[in-house]
């Protein structure tokens, strides 16, 4: 599970479910929890450096302003957050405005003081062109890690993509598969083709069913 982001990012989560996650995610050493950005700061001081709690910027649909991105990544990293997951402006994309996705994602990330960026494309919402362009755009701008999905849309991320995103990214960036993994042996062939992360709110509830 050490590649696992354990994931609860429903608009309804409770402060107990958040508990619940961390509690899970430190049991089964996985890699972060990832959690909304209004949990972060009673998360760090409950999991007390046990586990790194990882948040979200500009999330689900990543139409906020810059500046909103780069306050919730500043707030959040000032509340304790080791990672955040940021999603692109995807109409700006279409628009191919790539300068603009461009800046974005590198105020994003001095935003982030260092700790781990990653940057959610949203994998099924483009093209072939958008998705080999976006990684071309996240491989220039600092970022660590090109996502597939946030989970919130249709289809969450796909083995095609995965091996795109591997094939086009530059070395130094990795790729984290996320949305709608929902068995171990999916988990598994992500690994395998070379995701160096993996996002499910999923993988932990299955490993405990067989354990």
């Amino acid at each position: 599970m050490a590649a696992v982001d354990h994931t609860l990012l429903s608009p309804t989560a409770t402060w107990q479910e958040i508990k619940e996650v961390c509690d899970e995610g430190i049991l089964y050493e996985t890699a972060t929890v990832c959690i909304p950005p209004s949990f972060v700061e009673s998360a760090v001081k409950y999991v007390n450096g046990r586990i790194p709690i990882c948040t979200v910027a500009g999330f689900p649909y990543g139409y906020s302003s810059t500046m909103s991105k780069v306050n919730e990544a500043a707030e959040a990293v000032k509340n304790g957050a080791k990672e955040i997951d940021m999603v692109i402006n995807i109409g700006r994309l279409k628009d191919k405005s790539y300068d603009y996705i461009l800046e974005e994602i590198k105020a994003v990330k001095r935003a982030c003081q260092g700790k781990y960026l990653k940057v959610i494309i949203e994998t099924c919402l483009l093209d072939m062109e958008e998705k080999i362009k976006m990684c071309e755009i996240v491989s220039d701008s600092g970022a660590d890690f090109i996502k597939t999905s946030t989970g919130f849309f249709s289809d969450g991320a796909t083995q095609e993509d995965v091996k795109l995103m591997i094939n086009h990214v530059r070395p130094g960036v990795k790729v984290k598969a996320a949305g709608g993994i929902s068995t171990l042996e999916d988990a598994a062939k992500f690994l395998q083709l070379g995701a160096a992360r993996l996002g499910s709110s999923r993988l932990v509830k299955l490993v405990k069913s067989i354990y």
